[in-house]
């Protein structure tokens, strides 16, 4: 059958989306202060050494799974014949849930600062912490807690703008917005470096992120470049794997791998030289931090003592609300992806469920900062049971557990189930041309579909038809001995298209009836396709087809549904 999945519309688009997804949150806000923490260029040297060794085979391992099995994260396991792996996949979608799950309320609060800043800087310059704290419903002076609805709804409208993108489509909406997202998103990493370089004690910060102090580095130094890398290049999310699915064959897997990498280290590398001497030129290098507070709190008295403040404010909160969204619709996707191809659920409505979940157990992320005393129950050999807000909750879930352990699961699969040698095939597939026999050489299948066109229905006849289709079954059993094949009958064209050319369906009825004799109800079975798009003449039905002779797409649901009926051996 041929594959009907959504496919990339072009390379560019392809990198820029994986590429969105890699760049995140945790470059702009978390690299930064983790470099400074780590000895500056000392700590640089091991992320990058990290990214090289680690972060770069485990994305070509995942795009390079999902390229293969045409799947989203979960069935890609089933369907390269390993079920007992899917909980690889099971393990990448839930992650995608849940840190979408409170991914989309910071990105809310995202939103919220850049209109902030375009409407009342300088009420956020009075009092920033106070100004943060206020937003999720807590003021710091009196201890009194309120509704953070502010924030909540700022939350739902990001949401809005994710589910309206994915419901668009891998092409029509992911595509589409990062090709225009991510340009911007460098853009003004350009501008904000330009402004850094500028300001007076900025070189300061520069020299410290260009040194090395190795006596700030330490095992832990090693576990924050990691942790840092994983999330930071998406994986372990079932993003790889369902975006490497919607790539066509001829794509480079290594070059493109190879250029994520580069764009998503190359951000946070950026990242870290504006911020770093930013705060080192204005407020000094003992204010430098690092996540949600030092971006919402710490960083608006950089804002505050730069001429311009202002207007730099809403770059970088733009800069961050990018970066949010290039990854967020990839993780929905993940999820999206999942659900629509294993239930044959439509696109729109779920993802307007998905966003929806989400966004309601997101809800609990925010009001557990300070209005809520909303606690998660967590263990760890160092501190026994422990009892986190439901917000560090989440991120200790996902972030140390089962990150960690789906990249691990891609690994072993990778290497010891799969084995290499079938990655690697695919890895060089690189647009080359195959023959059937080396494509079905490359691993064991349970089932081989086959349907031949019609291109060639008027060089032979009947008998030679069904000979020549003998040979390829030989070819098919030598390759797959153990697969069960199934013959699906050759589509009728339209009245129209029969009448007009050598295309007759009189000549099609009698190759398939020869062909059908070739079935022996026991390893080959026979499958006639065509009472599920003809007319009451027998001929495929005019509105069916744009051209009399092929079907259009959205009738590939009905054919889907007929193998998973038919298709299988019970």
């Amino acid at each position: 059958m041929e594959n009907n999945r959504a496919q990339w519309g072009s390379k560019i688009g392809f990198i820029l989306a994986a590429a969105g997804s890699a760049v995140g949150l945790g470059n702009i806000w978390k690299f930064p202060g983790k470099a400074f923490e780590g000895g500056g260029g000392a700590y640089i040297l091991i992320y990058l050494a990290i990214v090289v060794l680690i972060g770069f085979p485990v994305m070509l391992s995942e795009l390079t799974i999902g390229r293969a099995a045409q799947a989203n994260a979960i069935d890609s396991f089933h369907k390269l014949g390993y079920r007992g792996f899917k909980w690889v996949g099971v393990t990448g979608v839930a992650v995608a849930f849940i840190v979408t799950s409170y991914y989309c309320h910071v990105g809310g609060w995202v939103l919220r600062y850049v209109v902030s800043y375009i409407t009342e800087a300088q009420t956020v310059y009075a009092d920033p912490l106070g100004y943060f704290y206020g937003l999720l419903g807590y003021n710091a002076a009196t201890g009194e807690t309120w509704f953070p609805l502010t924030a909540i709804l700022f939350a739902a409208v990001f949401m809005a703008v994710n589910a309206v993108i994915i419901i668009k489509g891998v092409e029509g909406g992911i595509e589409k917005f990062n090709k225009v997202g991510m340009p911007a998103l460098f853009i003004i990493l350009i501008v904000l470096l330009a402004r850094t370089i500028t300001l007076d004690g900025a070189q300061v910060g520069f020299a410290y992120m260009l040194s090395c102090d190795w006596s700030k580095v330490g095992f832990n130094t090693f576990l924050s470049a990691l942790g840092q890398a994983f999330f930071s290049l998406s994986l372990g999310m079932a993003i790889m794997i369902t975006y490497g699915s919607y790539l066509p064959k001829h794509e480079n897997l290594g070059k493109n791998t190879a250029l994520i990498c580069t764009m998503d280290t190359l951000v946070a590398l950026i990242a870290g030289f504006i911020i770093v001497p930013a705060v080192f030129a204005t407020l000094g290098s003992e204010n430098v931090g690092k996540g949600g507070g030092f971006a919402f709190a710490s960083l608006a008295g950089v804002f505050e003592h730069m001429a311009g403040g202002a207007f730099f404010g809403v770059l970088f909160y733009m800069l961050l609300l990018f970066a949010a969204l290039t990854s967020s619709i990839s993780l929905i996707e993940g999820v999206v992806a999942f659900l629509t191809e294993r239930f044959g659920w439509k696109r729109k409505p779920t993802t307007i469920i998905v966003c929806t979940l989400m966004f309601l157990i997101g809800c609990l992320y925010t009001m557990s900062q300070a209005a809520f005393n909303i606690k998660g129950i967590w263990f760890d050999f160092a501190n026994g049971v422990s009892f986190p807000i439901f917000g560090d909750f989440m991120e200790f879930l996902t972030d140390r557990l089962m990150i960690p352990l789906c990249a691990l699961g891609v690994c072993i699969f990778t290497g010891w189930i799969w084995k290499p040698a079938n990655a690697v095939h695919e890895i060089e597939l690189d647009g080359k041309k195959v023959t059937l026999a080396e494509a079905l050489g490359t691993r064991q299948f349970g089932k081989v579909y086959i349907l031949l066109g019609i291109n060639e229905i008027g060089a032979y006849t009947a008998a030679d038809w069904a000979a020549q289709y003998k040979s390829l079954l030989d070819l098919v059993r030598e390759k797959q001995p153990d697969a069960v094949i199934f013959i699906q009958s050759i589509f009728h064209t339209t009245q129209k298209k029969s009448d007009s050319s050598y295309f007759k369906n009189e000549v099609i009825n009698e190759r398939n009836a020869a062909i059908a004799q070739l079935a022996d109800g026991k390893t080959i079975f026979y499958l006639d396709l065509n009472p599920l798009f003809d007319d009451e003449n027998g001929a495929l039905r005019a509105d069916y087809s744009g051209d009399g002779v092929h079907v259009r797409a959205p009738y590939y649901v009905q054919w889907r549904d007929h193998l998973y009926r038919f298709g299988v051996v019970k």
